[in-house]
């Protein structure tokens, strides 16, 4: 098979520098940046609506009443820091979730306790990311380095076998960006049924969390699929130039 055709300027255009790219990248980052700002400002509006428990207390009572007693509930630095981690049996909060008594911390301990919920249970999904995240993090650490292995490789030895193997790291980073969407579902609709039934919240504060972890959700939604749209690109931008 003759890979000839495949040079430093060619490698430069399947790796985005084509108008196309452009599109995709422009449209990926606006729809990005409206999903996260809507979250921001609906975060900070609920932020202002008080609940009867802090994040910590909603965290620890809700992992309490499902059986969970072997999972500790921490404050960690900075803001949005919130994860549960599996590894130490942890549920992170960020400070001011951690301390704060509204609607919006209670939606954000209440979601991080459903992974704890899923961790036990053993739910399908959280253990199949699991089990990609160390794949997914050795495929991160090396893309740029592919990636200039791969025009190294297109000038010098007209092979694209480096693009090759960074287009499969890339499609994997797209896979756990998809197979992360029901965990981050089921994760947020196991809070709002335990919500629902403590009666922490109003009706009207309950549709509110409701709306918080939506667009939560929506953040994870827009980045597979922006991930999706690169992927999709690379790849027929690589096949259209093996037709050459």
């Amino acid at each position: 098979m003759n890979f000839d055709f495949i040079t430093s300027s060619h490698l430069a255009y399947i790796m985005g520098l084509s108008p196309n790219f452009v599109i995709i990248f422009v449209i990926t980052a606006v729809v990005s940046w409206l999903v996260s700002h809507t979250l921001k400002r609906r975060f900070n509006e609920y932020s202002q609506i008080s609940v009867r428990y802090t994040g910590a207390q909603i965290a620890e009572i809700m992992l309490r009443e499902n059986g969970i007693n072997d999972v500790q509930v921490i404050s960690t630095p900075g803001k949005l820091t919130d994860h549960y981690d599996p590894k130490t049996r942890t549920v992170n909060l960020s400070e001011s979730v951690y301390a704060m008594n509204t609607i919006a911390a209670a939606a954000v301990a209440a979601h991080e306790c459903g992974h704890a919920i899923q961790h036990q249970k053993a739910y399908m999904w959280l253990t199949m990311r699991s089990k990609m995240v160390p794949a997914v993090q050795f495929a991160g650490t090396t893309l740029n380095i592919i990636m200039i292995a791969g025009m190294f490789g297109a000038a010098v030895f007209h092979t694209p076998i480096f693009l090759y193997i960074w287009v499969d790291l890339f499609a994997l980073t797209t896979l756990f960006a998809f197979v992360t969407l029901p965990v981050e579902f089921d994760a947020s609709k196991r809070a709002l049924v335990w919500l629902g039934k403590s009666g922490v919240s109003s009706s009207m504060d309950h549709r509110k969390a409701e709306n918080a972890l939506f667009w939560a959700a929506m953040t994870y939604v827009v980045a597979a699929l922006g991930s999706l749209a690169m992927l999709l690109y690379y790849v027929s931008m690589l096949l259209g130039r093996r037709e050459e």
